[in-house]
Formats: C-alpha cells, sequence, structure tokens
C-alpha cells in the first residue's frame, strides 16, 4: 500500500445530508417529494449525473442550459450549508491523522466540483492531501474510473498500489475498474460485497496495520474478511 485515496461526500464528511437538503428543496420548488429510491440512486454521483436523474424523474426538459443552471444553483445551494462547517464521519480524522504522521501520502477523490471542494478544504484540512482531483476535472466522473486514474497518477503510484475508501456504489466502482482494492465504509446506501473489495462498518479504531492487511489481503485475492 503505497497511498490512500479517500472519497469525500459520507466517507470522510457526512455531508451527503447536506445534498439531500438541496436536492429536497428542488422537489418542493416542483411540488413533489423525493423518493428513497432516487435518492439512493443520487448518492456519490457526478453533478451531470445527479442532475440526469432529478430531471428525468420530475418530468423536465433536459434542455443543457436549464440543466447546467440547476446545477449551479446546487453547488451554490449546498456551498451555503458547507460554510457552516462538515461533521467528521466517525474515525476519519483520526486515520487521517495517523497515515499524515507516517507520511502515507492521500488524494482527495471526489465528484464534487473544484469550487465547493475547495470551500470543503477549509473545514477538513488541505493539508492532508499531496493531490486533490475534483469530478470536473476529469473527462467523466464517478462510476467512470478516470478520478481514480488521474488521483494515482498525480501521486506517481499506479492506481493498484493505493488502497481506496468509498462509501458509495458509484465510487466503489469507480475505484474498482482504475483497478484499485477498496476499503468500503457504507453511511447510508448498502454496497453489495463482491471480490476486490473490503466492508469495515466504521472507521473508528482503524489504523495504518489494519489498512495494509486488508490492503495486502485484496491484493491476493482473498476478498472480505472482519477487519
Amino acid at each position: 500500500m503505497r497511498a490512500v485515496l479517500w472519497d469525500m461526500d459520507g466517507t470522510l464528511v457526512d455531508s451527503e445530508k447536506l445534498w439531500d437538503v438541496a436536492i429536497n428543496e428542488l422537489y418542493t420548488r416542483h411540488g413533489r417529494v423525493l423518493s428513497p429510491e432516487v435518492r439512493d440512486a443520487t448518492v456519490g454521483g457526478s453533478a451531470d449525473g445527479v442532475i440526469r436523474i432529478v430531471f428525468a424523474d420530475l418530468g423536465l426538459d433536459p434542455h443543457p442550459g436549464h440543466m447546467a443552471e440547476v446545477a449551479d444553483w446546487m453547488h451554490e445551494y449546498v456551498g451555503e450549508l458547507f460554510s457552516t462547517g462538515l461533521p467528521w464521519c466517525p474515525g476519519a480524522r483520526e486515520l487521517l491523522d495517523a497515515l499524515r504522521a507516517a507520511d502515507v501520502p492521500m488524494a482527495l477523490v471526489t465528484n464534487t466540483r473544484r469550487g465547493l471542494t475547495e470551500n470543503a478544504l477549509n473545514s477538513i484540512g488541505r493539508h492532508y492531501f499531496s493531490a486533490t482531483v475534483c469530478g470536473d476535472e476529469v473527462p467523466e466522473g464517478k462510476p467512470a474510473p478516470d478520478i481514480y486514474l488521474r488521483a494515482a497518477e498525480l501521486l506517481g503510484f499506479a492506481a493498484g498500489e493505493c488502497l481506496a475508501i468509498e462509501d458509495s456504489v458509484t465510487g466503489t466502482a469507480a475505484a474498482e475498474d482504475a483497478g484499485c482494492p477498496v476499503l468500503v465504509v457504507p453511511n447510508e446506501i448498502y454496497v453489495p460485497a463482491a471480490p476486490g473489495r473490503q466492508h469495515v462498518s466504521s472507521l473508528v479504531g482503524l489504523g495504518i496495520p489494519q489498512l495494509r492487511q486488508i490492503y495486502t489481503d485484496l491484493r491476493l485475492g482473498l476478498g472480505e474478511r472482519s477487519a
């Protein structure tokens, strides 16, 4: 394990709930209620992907200009919520501190746009990351592998040398397609078990030895073992 690649929303910080606020407000403005199924489909998605899902569900004309306006509005809305501070996911900050103290390179790998990510980094702390890659900086966001491939490249490693930490089906698929072993820490969405990924219920109590063991087990094809 040469490096760790971190997802942001729902993995490091519990910001998915703030995106829920924005999406629910959009539905309220159209006299609708967001269903659990549609909400789950948006978790971990790129901005463009989320807007496509929402427009289809609301029956709105998918005009590119209108979709861009709504995407911009959502990011501004969530940005205002981000500015009040982001709640850490349990154990995330402690693990970041341990990895930084051990000089393990880390990258932030998020579908969130650069502008909003910079806002979030003011709360999280940009000093943890040697590189950050956002969904609007690659040809395709998650679930495409582009974002993970770019992060590994910026750190100077092959994707297979990096452990990805994710909370969603979308993000896990992106990391796996890039070639990263994946530690899955589900937040609210169920992520199925599969080869190449290891589940833990929380980051609390996890240290670098456990991460290295998980990485080694996954590289050896041992799959789901208790961590």
